[in-house]
């Protein structure tokens, strides 16, 4: 399967459609109530015998990206489930092309997610991405509320 590729200027509350199959359904909405420009891909749709998903970006960012620290709150069927935080961007040495990115300049990337090793079982997932521009995560460049259905077990 496909997933669907799209470049808006979002209108903020409203949910954006990414893919849905037999086996898996996403989306995602704006924490906040600022308009992005944005578009997120990721292919294939399915959670089942996925090895490597292929994921592209575009966006244009509010501010200069020189510090980017990503935080990911995941939720599964109302239960928080895991928080991973990580420093793409430290303004040295950095090795990921959003760094260095100037507000109001594009942003496109096209990039591998590895498949995880554990199988996620059928249910609800909210998985929150917050990116920061600072390290005390009070500066948020961009938030996205993500939806996930798992609609099969993978055992």
């Amino acid at each position: 399967m496909f997933g669907l590729l799209f470049f808006i200027f979002f209108t903020p509350g409203v949910s954006e459609f990414i893919c849905t199959s037999s086996d898996l359904e996403l989306s995602y909405t704006f924490c906040d109530s600022t308009a992005y420009a944005f578009m997120f891909n990721l292919t294939p749709c399915s959670m089942v015998n996925i090895s490597v998903w292929k994921a592209a970006l575009t966006w244009i960012p509010r501010s200069d990206i020189h510090f980017l620290k990503i935080v990911f709150n995941v939720w599964y069927d109302g239960a928080k489930a895991l928080l991973w935080k990580e420093l793409l961007c430290s303004g040295a040495d950095d090795e990921y092309s959003v760094c260095g990115t100037l507000k109001g300049e594009t942003l496109v990337s096209a990039f591998d997610i590895k498949g995880s090793r554990i199988k996620f079982p059928k249910g609800y997932y909210s998985v929150i991405v917050q990116g920061f521009s600072d390290d005390s995560e009070n500066n948020m460049l961009i938030c996205l509320n993500f939806t996930m259905i798992v609609k099969q077990d993978a055992f």
